[in-house]
Formats: structure tokens, sequence, C-alpha cells
């Protein structure tokens, strides 16, 4: 069987993943992700593991896994200890210094990276599929040439963290829905699924024949979080006034950054991680 390659393009990086720079940064910093990468691990939806595993029973030797925009390796530090082993990783991303941080360490446990903008992805010979925090940023015909390539290749995708648009702030506010509404109406800027993903992505992989399973993964953020809080907050009002800029958001603004440094401020940011496998 031909397998056709997947072909993205370079995104923008979404404003729950800016480094603090502002809006339509292409740059996502180290320290973002170290912050970011305690309550994804909590986050990300260990009811998916089972049938991944079982997805993988069938594989002889050791596993292949292809990390897509991996950053500085954080899916795989949280996958491989809960995956059989062997296992080597293949880690993609077009930022070299995000790269150079990149590390996994385990027994049976063996890694190389890969520089590039992810224009040619090539499945062949890989056991699965993995990304997180990235299938908001894609277009449908990135989703749909994503699931084409796995099905062709005969892989598993397990795509973690993406975005739905829901927010919920303790104590609320009147604005919160408006920002909310202004946030996701960001992420669908130039073509991209944003808080849609994981629905277009679900019907790409079940056209193929792949049987989905979709489980949420949302941040739960509050006073042990409070730097992550914070940070996420202006992020997120800031892609909200670069859509609208019409958005008064300055007392708002003030009046939950006064919350946060007391640690009264909670969020739940909602996800939702999605595993597709081959039918049983």
């Amino acid at each position: 069987m031909n397998r056709k390659p997947v072909v993205f393009r370079d995104k923008e990086v979404a404003p729950d993943r800016w480094d603090g720079a502002g809006p339509g940064t292409t740059r996502c910093a180290p320290d973002w992700l170290a912050l970011r990468e305690p309550a994804d691990a909590a986050a990300r939806a260990a009811a998916l593991l089972g049938p991944l595993r079982a997805s993988l029973s069938t594989v002889g030797g050791r596993l292949v896994i292809r990390d897509v925009g991996c950053g500085t390796g954080s899916m795989a530090r949280w996958l491989a200890p809960r995956l059989p082993v062997p296992q080597h990783w293949i880690l993609h991303d077009r930022d070299p210094a995000l790269l150079a941080r990149a590390s996994i360490t385990g027994t049976g446990v063996t890694v190389e990276t890969h520089h590039g903008d992810l224009g040619r992805l090539d499945l062949g010979g890989t056991s699965l599929v993995t990304a997180s925090a990235l299938l908001d940023l894609l277009t449908l015909s990135d989703v749909d040439g994503l699931a084409g390539s796995c099905a062709a290749a005969g892989c598993p995708a397990l795509l973690t963290l993406s975005v739905t648009g829901r927010v919920e702030l303790t104590p609320a506010d009147p604005l919160d829905a408006e920002i909310a509404a202004a946030f996701a109406a960001h992420q669908r800027r130039n073509g991209l699924l944003g808080p849609d993903a994981v629905a277009m992505a679900a019907l790409a992989f079940e056209r193929r024949g792949a049987v989905v399973r979709l489980a949420p993964s949302p941040w739960r953020l509050g006073p042990r979080q409070r730097a992550l809080t914070e940070r996420w907050f202006r992020g997120w009002v800031a892609a909200a006034r670069e859509h609208a800029p019409n958005l008064d958001t300055a007392a708002y603004t003030r009046s939950r950054l006064d919350a946060c440094a007391a640690g009264e401020l909670r969020a739940v940011v909602h996800h939702t991680d999605l595993l597709a496998t081959g039918a049983s």
C-alpha cells in the first residue's frame, strides 16, 4: 500500500502556548512548556491507556513512536513509562532550541530528534503517532491528511490536550462568556480548526474505519498553580482582545489577576484527548 506523507504548514502558536511575547508569536518558550508540563500530565486522560495498550499488543518487537510538535518531550516523558518496552521515540519539532532540550529517560527507551517544519511526515514503520496541544492548530486539510496517513500506515494515533473553547472561572464574572467567545473565534482564524478540531478529527478517522475514543482532559488550576494560571489567563485575554479589540478588559483583568495573586482564582480549562485505533 502506498503511504501518503501527511503535510503540515507552519503554524502560529495558539494563545495557551504563548511565551508571553503577545498574540501571533510563533515561538514557544521552554520555560512556558516547563510551567505547563505538570498540569498537562495531570490532565491527560488515563482512561485511554488501556485501549491504547491493547491496540499495540500485536506489534512485534520494539514500538516506534512519532511525537509530532514534541517541544521538549513532555508527551514522551508522560507516556513512555505507561507503555511496554522496548520503545524508540522519534521527536519532531521545527524549533531546534526546543529539540536541544528534548529528553526521555527509561530502561528500554531510545530517542532521536528530527528538526523541520513538519512539511512531510512519512509514517512508514510507525507503531504510534502522538501529539499534545497540537490538533487545534491544524486545518481541516491537515487533520484529514493525518488521519489518512495513519490509516495507510496502519498505526493508531493518540492526540491529547486539544482545546474545546470551554473555560470555567471561579468566582464567575459576567465578562467570562464574552472573553471565551472571542477567544474561540480567535482560535478559528485563518482556517484553523480551534475548538472544532476534535470533532473534525474524529470524523476523519472514523471515515477511514478507525475506532475513535474521546475523553476529557481538563486543566484544573488553582492556588497551587498560581504562576501557570496567571500566564494562561493573560494569554487567554490577549487572544480575545486581538480578535475583538473593542473589548474593555482593563478592570476585568486587574480584578482577575488580583484574585489570582490572592490565591482566590480557580480555572477549569477544558481539553479533549482523542485515541484512534484500528477496528476491533
